[in-house]
């Protein structure tokens, strides 16, 4: 599994976190499917252009009004690759993680984060990169639910 740590950059509410490559649709873009497939170019260096697409999940959007009112699509490829990726000004860091590091023991559970003053309390994946919470574990455990 391909996950970033997105750039610290200010107002952008997402900085610092773990999550899935990807980003905003362009009018260059034909599809939301070449939107996923560019933006994980510009982002870590991946070329999408022949790896098959699996499929896309459900839409989803932020659950607390302090968020933009977006909608992500999340698309899923397979990949042949485990090169390690590069990244650009938006993104600080980027991993390959084993599918089976989602299932251990301990790994899925409560969690806390800090961010603007306000304590928020849910749950996520503790990686040794860090934690996966919010919108990206709400794409990653109904994909992993599809993988078992």
């Amino acid at each position: 599994m391909l996950l970033i740590r997105r750039a610290e950059r200010e107002g952008d509410r997402w900085s610092g976190q773990l999550a899935f490559p990807g980003g905003r649709w362009g009018e260059g873009d034909a599809d939301l499917i070449a939107t996923a497939r560019r933006e994980t170019l510009e982002e870590v260096g991946l070329d999408l252009t022949d790896a098959p697409l699996l499929g896309a999940l459900d839409d989803l959007a932020p659950r607390t009004s302090a968020l933009p009112p977006i909608v992500v699509r999340p698309f899923v490829f397979s990949v042949s690759t485990a090169d390690l990726p590069m990244t650009n000004a938006e993104v600080a860091d980027a991993w390959w993680i084993p599918l089976e590091l989602f299932e251990g023991d301990g790994v899925f559970g409560p969690m806390e984060y800090s961010r603007y003053g306000t304590l928020i309390r849910s749950v996520g994946y503790h990686l040794p990169v860090g934690v996966l919470w919010g919108m990206t574990e709400r794409i990653l455990t109904p994909m992993l639910g599809l993988l078992r």
